[in-house]
């Protein structure tokens, strides 16, 4: 075999699971199509959830130095300010703040992080056809070379090539019409500690503070009907509505770095995983953009698949370990689309009756401060629980399959260290000696021994995806592993 695992799309997704594999110990080649890395925001969001999964790639260094810090957001009809929803830690320990920051840079620290560990994206290599059998996968790109991997992972978008010749379907529906997309400088006084929103009739438009003296704005505008129009063409009906919605006639649109059009669809793969072709991020679920659920969701799917197709390919586990992988992240999916889904259909809401409830119902209650709090938890993705999946459990709290917080730890030199960085490629026992090396018995060198600082805890076993995976000492933490990786 060439190698473990070739990932198709070099993406934030592709990225985050390439690296994870390679400090898992498996071996990686990372395909795409593009003739080169994206220079373009796209998503510009990445929620707390989202740090703590690149600080355990050990891919957060210098992104929340350069990133903005807009949690405030703001929404206003005209010039009167309706509702004020401040986004950030909800209270729980975590290893990386929440950041207003562009996707391109996000997937340099990425590029930068898989060069430190060996591998490197290979561009203009898009897939054309793979074939699977019992021991691997042979695939062939644009250019004709051919390869030989046992496992093969689409991170290649909604258009995803490797999920069409997996023959997986991806149904869904339109949710919305379009949307206009624009990044660029503006001649405004806006305070740039916060996003501004600005419900009007004529469809909502909101202003996000990008790093580099840049803005992001985004406007529902179903009246536009040019079929394919032109970046010129899309700034300049930009330049157009931006005064009349927000209620700020000096405001302007000094020149643009790029702009788009789209229209939101809501997608799900009807599975994860044929043989031994997978799906990941966005070639597995499609989301609205409000919330920047869609890559923090892609993420999430990446450090879940990587260990367990790392164990895999290692000949520590059987393959079906990798149907928790579907089993774990699929409705997850299901539940942030729904709410994707329903954030969408509020902002645009189009009749009387729909922007009474918006204007008068939904937004004045958002001012109440559990609610924000609620959002802001929401939102994180620091919720995420796998208690009820094949992997979960039962007991008192922490319950298997629950997120550990970033403890204060200790490793048994006497260090300080905190959890989440030790779960980097590894897992962690907490707390048990007899524990540690029964996990060492059937996990191999990737398990790392640490004490907790603060107050007695239960020993524990911890995923490298900082999930618990079980409680109690070394009989407890054998029977896991048995029945996990059986």
């Amino acid at each position: 075999m060439e190698i473990d695992v070739l990932v198709v799309g070099a993406g934030p997704v592709g990225l985050a699971l390439a690296c994870a594999l390679l400090q898992h110990g498996a071996s990686v080649r990372v395909v795409d199509k593009a003739g080169g890395p994206a220079t373009t925001s796209r998503a510009n969001f990445v929620h707390a959830r989202g740090s703590e999964a690149l600080d355990r790639l050990d891919a957060l260094s210098g992104l929340p130095e350069e990133s903005e810090r807009a949690m405030l957001v703001t929404t206003y009809a005209g010039d009167r300010p309706m509702t004020r929803i401040r986004f950030g830690d909800p209270g729980l320990r975590t290893a990386g703040p929440p950041m207003v920051i562009s996707q391109a840079r996000v997937e340099a620290r990425l590029r930068d992080r898989l060069a430190e560990l060996g591998g490197e994206p290979e561009w203009n290599a898009g897939l054309v056809a793979a074939e699977q059998d019992a021991t691997g996968v042979s695939a062939t790109l644009a250019d004709g070379r051919t390869m030989r991997a046992g496992w093969l992972v689409g991170c290649d978008g909604t258009g995803s090539t490797v999920r069409k010749l997996a023959g997986i379907g991806f149904p869904g529906v339109k949710v919305s019409e379009r949307f206009l997309l624009v990044d660029g400088r503006l001649d405004t006084t806006l305070d740039r500690s916060g996003v501004s929103g600005w419900v009007h009739p004529d469809g909502l438009l909101g202003a996000m503070p990008m790093p580099g003296d840049q803005w992001r704005l985004l406007a529902y505008d179903p009246s536009f009907r040019d079929d394919k129009p032109s970046e010129e063409q899309i700034v300049e009906r930009m330049r157009r509505i931006l005064p009349k919605r927000t209620g700020l006639p000096d405001i302007r649109l000094l020149e643009a770095t790029w702009a788009s059009l789209f229209s939101v669809h809501r997608r799900l793969a009807d599975t994860y995983r044929r043989g031994r072709i997978l799906l990941a991020g966005d070639a597995a679920h499609v989301h609205a953009p409000f919330g920047g659920q869609g890559m923090l969701t892609g993420l999430g799917d990446a450090e879940n698949l990587a260990w367990k197709l790392a164990l895999v390919v290692q000949g520590r586990a059987g393959d079906q370990l990798l149907d928790t992988y579907e089993a774990e992240r699929r409705p997850l999916a299901t539940q942030v689309l729904r709410g994707s889904t329903a954030q969408t259909k509020v902002n645009i809401a189009a009749g009387p009756v729909g922007r009474f409830l918006r204007d008068r119902v939904l937004l004045p209650v958002s001012n109440i401060a559990w609610l924000q709090r609620w959002a802001t938890y929401t939102t994180s993705q620091l919720w995420v629980s796998y208690r009820r999946g094949p992997l979960g459990g039962r007991g008192g709290k922490p319950r298997p399959g629950d997120r550990i917080p970033d403890l204060a730890c200790e490793r048994p030199d006497g260090t300080r260290t905190r959890l989440h960085a030790e779960l980097r490629g590894c897992w962690a026992v907490v707390g048990d000696r007899d524990a540690f090396d029964a996990a060492r018995h059937r996990l191999g060198d990737h398990v790392v021994l640490l004490h907790p600082v603060e107050g007695a805890l239960p020993a524990m076993l911890v995923r490298p995806d900082a999930h618990l995976a079980c409680k109690g000492g070394p009989a407890e933490l054998a029977r896991w592993l048995d029945g996990a990786l059986a």
